[in-house]
């Protein structure tokens, strides 16, 4: 399996494996709403480049709290991950309990059309990736 890196930066890295049809998203450190958003927006744009459907976002190395982001990922940003052919996203939690919280407050705000699950870990979230066809 080789994983493309399409971009590499502090805060995140976003890799896509053709071969399993993955975008992975490796958010590192502490998160705040502009580089929450800023990583979004990029991986928007690589799954539509790519014509991605499914997504492995790993949050294992976040660090901090990022609520204040939390309605835009749902209300804004998911809505145009599901109209750009997101079908799978796999969210890896951290193990930073206020992180954990970021996600909780996300996925209270019932993401639609994108089927978006929480994992405790990478291995998991790639199984469950790896077992739907979604082409």
């Amino acid at each position: 399996m080789f994983k493309e890196t399409l971009v590499a930066e502090k805060h995140i890295t976003i890799q896509y494996d053709s071969s399993a049809g993955i975008l992975y998203a490796n958010w590192t450190g502490d998160q705040t709403k502009a580089t929450v958003m800023d990583g979004c927006e990029k991986m928007l744009h690589f799954l539509k480049q790519h014509k991605c459907t499914k997504v492995l976002n790993d949050n294992t190395h976040v660090t901090s709290v990022w609520l204040e982001a939390s309605w835009w990922v749902a209300v804004d940003w998911f809505p145009r991950m599901h109209e750009a052919n997101c079908k799978l996203f796999a969210w890896v939690e951290s193990p930073n309990p206020l992180s954990k919280l970021s996600i909780e407050e996300t996925l209270k705000f019932e993401v639609t059309g994108v089927n978006a699950l929480t994992f405790p870990n990478r291995k998991l979230a790639e199984e469950w990736l790896k077992e739907y066809d979604t082409e």
